[in-house]
């Protein structure tokens, strides 16, 4: 399999002329600009474990999908990719659905820190800055065993940028300034990260600032509550020794500060717009020895993750401050039996809380939180060249506990425990033709509740532990310059938590993609088709609130030409949703339809060495849409937050 595989790749990326070095003439001489590639196998190669069998149905976020997201949200993030959907059109209302499952439902890594996803079901769990992302990377459906608690439904996992990725080779001190201006909406925007290092030591400094209007839909209305204010902070310092222990602290923090609708992912409504002030941090401390290759690896991570959403007044006159927070550990290694078998093997902590007070639950403070110990080890063999397989356990022990929003004493206890395994296999049946499966039981425990809803009374006799079952089966066939590749999928939940009941959850589905590439260009389309059901029966996005959404067929193309005597980058995107009825409550009518057509030009004058300007036209033929993935399609009269109509971007940026 991995020489197979290491094969594939160089013929994909040299033999292709994909690489993402191009030569281009600046200042009368002959550099190499960097040409980010919208290939996600050259992603891979970077992984460590790219060629792992629990990796072989991941979807990477492509080099040139995170640099055209930077100035942009969590969609511009996934735009390429069907299979992973995001609706809600601005960074606190946004939710992410991978397979048409929630990503609530999913475990979610921040520079390996577990992030508490669970927050006011109005508001996104994961208002994340792609201009802070090195790598994003998502493993749907079925994770590993080091995935952490809680990997229901696969997981996402995301890296901030170092100092490395900013400098060029010889350089101590470096950067990358960004400046942009969207004419919808008038919003200007504005970051600058600066790095360095010296004997080991580095440092990385980010800041990004967005204010702006609110921005009209495509057929005129302004759309309320949807004004940029934006701030982002990230700070990260390291150590890495000339043997490879490396040390790394890293502190992020994103603060979205402005008037929202009283309900922030639903359109223009009568019930008006109240201030939402909204806090995101993350903090990390790592250990790891990047050169070991031995039987003692170990590797080592504290982490703290804080979601804070304060709104002073709203239309029932009160006030309101939420938290939900998670303390973690993870302390592991990774045995190397040789070059291509490893054991990871370890112990995790986390410590999870949601919790909120204010006006209508003084004096005290409702909340429920959970401690989780977790024993882990997975293993990723390559027995032969042409078989690669990925097994792996784990065992779960949760306490729980909810308090009444009346009461400063606990009025439930519970501990529960469980195990669960995976497995996943990749096999080429020749060279340019392989298959893989994986399946995976997971423990979930019970999983804390929308602190803005503990003002209802807290009866939590009906809740048992919940488990996932994930099964995915694909093929990929890589002829020449293509790569052709499809799967179907299968998710369930038994005694997925509800408020206070539990119910069964189910998204099942069909993916496919195809990329091309060529001596100045690349291709790739990709397809997704998911289909979620509650308790057996076709349901809408009420029903499916925090467990998944009612998707259908979507379809993500992206198109990417190098014009090398111009000095010029062009192309392109297409998204589009077919109509789709998903039935359920309160489902009226089916979700409508929409075709968008993006386009973008590049160009980095000769005179200015490391400047790109680029010019974007979004939505070109002004469709009046919402996002699939968007709340409430499906109800008649419903006023949806729809996406903004024809927008005109312009985007400087300058590495020095």
């Amino acid at each position: 399999m991995a020489a197979k595989t290491a094969v594939l790749r160089a013929r994909l990326l040299c033999g292709t002329a994909l690489s993402v070095w191009i030569a281009l003439p600046v200042a009368g001489q002959d550099l190499e600009d960097e040409v980010f590639s919208l290939d996600p196998i050259y992603v891979r190669q970077q992984d460590d474990r790219g060629n792992a069998a629990d990796r072989a149905s991941s979807v990477y976020v492509a080099d040139a999908e995170l640099e055209r997201s930077r100035m942009g949200d969590v969609k511009d993030l996934f735009a390429g990719i069907a299979s992973v959907s995001v609706g809600g059109a601005i960074p606190l209302a946004q939710k992410i659905f991978v397979n048409g499952v929630d990503m609530l439902n999913l475990a979610i890594q921040v520079d390996g820190v577990s992030q508490n996803n669970r927050v006011f079901h109005h508001v996104s769990a994961n208002a994340f800055d792609p201009g802070l992302m090195k790598s994003v990377r998502v493993d749907p459906g079925v994770a590993p065993a080091d995935a952490g608690p809680r990997a229901m439904a696969g997981r996402v996992v995301m890296e901030t940028v170092d100092a490395e990725d900013v400098l060029t080779e010889g350089q101590s001190i470096g950067g990358v300034a960004r400046l942009s201006y969207s004419d919808n909406g008038d919003t200007a925007q504005g970051s600058l990260t600066l790095a360095g290092e010296s004997n080991g030591f580095e440092i990385l400094a980010y800041g990004k600032r967005a204010t702006g209007d609110n921005y009209k839909d495509g057929s005129g209305v302004e759309m309320t509550g949807t004004a940029a204010n934006l701030t982002t902070g990230l700070l990260k310092l390291a150590y890495e020794s000339l043997q490879g222990h490396r040390v790394e602290f890293s502190a992020q923090q994103i603060e979205d500060n402005e008037i929202r609708n009283m309900r922030p992912n639903f359109g223009p409504s009568v019930s008006g717009e109240y201030a939402y002030l909204t806090t995101r941090s993350n903090f990390s401390l790592r250990y790891e020895n990047v050169n070991n290759t031995g039987l003692w690896d170990p590797s080592a991570t504290l982490g703290y993750s804080v979601t804070d959403i304060d709104r002073p007044d709203d239309a029932y006159g009160s006030s309101t401050f939420s938290t939900s927070r998670t303390y973690s550990v993870v302390l592991q290694n990774e045995f190397h039996l040789s070059q291509n078998n490893t054991i990871t093997a370890g112990v995790d902590f986390q410590n999870r809380e949601t919790s909120i007070e204010g006006s209508w639950v003084a004096p005290d403070r409702a909340r429920e939180k959970s401690d989780n110990i977790g024993l882990f080890a997975q293993a990723r063999l390559e027995p032969t060249n042409r078989l690669s397989l990925s097994a792996g356990a784990r065992y779960d022990w949760q306490d729980f506990t909810g308090y009444q929003w009346l009461s400063t004493d606990a009025v439930h206890n519970s501990s529960h425990s469980g195990a669960s395994g995976n497995l996943s296999l990749a096999y080429d049946l020749t060279d340019d033709f392989s298959v893989r499966a994986g399946y995976s039981n997971v423990f979930g425990g019970i999983d804390l509740g929308d602190s803005f809803e503990f003002w209802l009374t807290r009866d939590y006799s009906g809740l048992r532990a919940s488990r996932a079952q994930n099964i995915i089966i694909g093929a990929d066939w890589t002829p020449g310059a293509w790569t052709v590749s499809g799967e179907v999928f299968q998710t369930e939940f038994d005694d997925a938590r509800d408020g206070t009941t539990t119910v069964d959850f189910k998204s099942q589905g069909v993916n496919l993609g195809a990329t091309y590439g060529w001596a100045s260009g690349f291709a790739r389309l990709t397809y997704s088709y998911s289909e979620a059901e509650l308790n057996g029966v076709p349901s809408s996005n009420y029903d499916l609130r925090d467990f998944g959404a009612p998707l259908g067929h979507i379809i993500a193309l992206e198109v990417q030409q190098e014009l090398q005597q111009y000095n010029m980058l062009v192309g392109g995107s297409l998204q589009a949703a077919a109509s789709y009825d998903p039935q359920g409550s309160y489902a009226g009518q089916a979700i409508p339809g929409y075709q968008v057509v993006n386009l973008f030009a590049e160009y980095s004058p000769p005179s200015l060495n490391g400047v790109t300007i680029r010019g974007s036209i979004n939505n070109l033929f002004n469709e009046n849409y919402a996002d699939r993935a968007t709340y409430g399609g499906e109800f008649t009269g419903f006023s949806t937050m729809n996406e903004p109509g024809r927008t005109l971007l312009i985007e400087a940026v300058a590495r020095f």
